[in-house]
C-alpha cells in the first residue's frame, strides 16, 4: 500500500500544496482511496460477498499484468495469460468450493504455465516460468485467503477487519515517520521507511485492533494487540516486499492505472501479505 514510514529529509524540494513528501497529488490519492475502500471493498463485501469475490478475481488480472509490464523493463518474459487466469480462477474456486479446490487450481496453473513457456524455446525458461509462478502465488494464492474469510462466520466483517488493520498501520506508520522519523530501516530497499514510522505502525494498529476485538467481535483485548502488532510486521514485509521487487526491475511504480496512487500493486502490497495472516489470525482466535 502506501509507502507510510516516510523519513523527514531537510534537503527534499518542498512540494505544491496538493501533493505530499512523496510527490503525489494528495487530492488524487484520497479521492481514488476513497472509492477503491468504500465502492470497491466495503459496500460489496457487506452487502453482496459473490460480487466482492469477482473484484478480487478482476484485481488479480490486473496485478498479473502490472507485474508483466515491469518485469519486461528486465526482458522477463512473465506468461501472462495463464498466470492471470489462474489467479482470476483462484479466489472464485476458495469462494465457491473452499482450500483445496483453490489449492488444484493453482497447482494445475503452474503446469500450464511450465508447459505455455516451452513453446517459447529454452532459453530464458527458468527465469520465465519462475517470474511467473511467482506472479500466480503473489497475486491469487494471497487474495484466495480474502474468499475463504468472506465465507467464514461473519465474513465481511473479517474482510473489514483486516482492510481497517492494514489501514491503521499505514496511517500511524506515515504520521510517526513523517513527525519523528529518522532511523531507516532498511535503506538500500526503502530508504524513506523507518523505525520510528515502524513504531508508529505498531502503536495505532495495535490500538485499533484492541479496539476491534473488544467492541466488533466481543473478544479478549489481548488477541486484539495481537493480531494488530503480528499484522503490522507482515504488512511492513508487504511494502519492503514490493519496494525490492521494483528496485530490481528498475520501476518506480508497477503502473500509472491510479492517480496519486501508481499501479494497483503498489495499493496492494501490504493487503495481500495481511489477507493470509489475518485469515489465519481471526481463524485461530474467532472460529472457521
Amino acid at each position: 500500500m502506501a509507502r507510510p514510514h516516510a523519513m523527514a529529509d531537510d534537503n527534499v524540494v518542498e512540494a505544491p500544496a496538493s501533493t505530499g513528501r512523496a510527490g503525489r497529488n494528495l487530492f488524487a490519492a484520497v479521492g481514488v482511496g476513497l472509492f477503491l475502500g468504500v465502492g470497491l471493498v466495503l459496500i460489496p463485501a457487506l452487502f453482496a460477498p459473490a460480487v466482492f469475490s469477482v473484484i478480487v478475481s478482476v484485481a488479480m488480472v490486473i496485478s498479473v499484468f502490472e507485474l508483466r509490464g515491469a518485469a519486461a523493463q528486465r526482458n522477463i518474459n512473465l506468461v501472462a495469460v495463464p498466470a492471470a487466469i489462474g489467479a482470476a480462477a483462484m479466489p472464485q474456486a476458495a469462494y465457491w468450493w473452499g482450500a483445496v479446490p483453490m489449492l488444484a487450481v493453482f497447482a494445475v496453473t503452474v503446469l500450464i504455465i511450465l508447459g505455455y513457456r516451452l513453446v517459447a524455446g529454452v532459453e530464458g525458461y527458468l527465469v520465465d516460468v519462475s517470474v511467473s509462478i511467482f506472479a500466480l502465488a503473489y497475486t491469487g494464492l494471497l487474495a484466495s485467503f480474502v474468499s475463504l474469510m468472506l465465507t467464514s462466520s461473519h465474513g465481511a466483517q473479517r474482510v473489514i477487519t483486516v482492510i481497517v488493520l492494514t489501514v491503521a498501520s499505514d496511517i500511524g506508520g506515515y504520521a510517526a515517520g513523517v513527525l519523528a522519523g529518522r532511523h531507516p530501516m532498511a535503506p538500500n530497499i526503502s530508504p524513506k521507511k523507518s523505525w520510528e514510522g515502524f513504531a508508529g505502525s505498531i502503536i495505532l494498529q495495535g490500538m485499533v485492533g484492541v479496539g476491534l476485538f473488544v467492541w466488533l467481535w466481543h473478544a479478549p483485548w489481548w488477541q486484539g494487540l495481537i493480531t494488530g502488532i503480528i499484522m503490522t510486521i507482515t504488512a511492513t514485509a508487504g511494502d519492503f516486499i514490493e519496494s525490492a521487487i521494483k528496485r530490481d526491475l528498475g520501476v518506480k511504480d508497477m503502473s500509472h492505472l491510479l492517480p496519486g496512487h501508481g499501479g494497483l500493486l503498489d495499493r496492494l502490497d501490504s493487503v495481500l501479505p495481511n489477507a493470509f495472516t489475518g485469515w489465519l489470525l481471526l481463524r485461530t482466535y474467532l472460529g472457521p
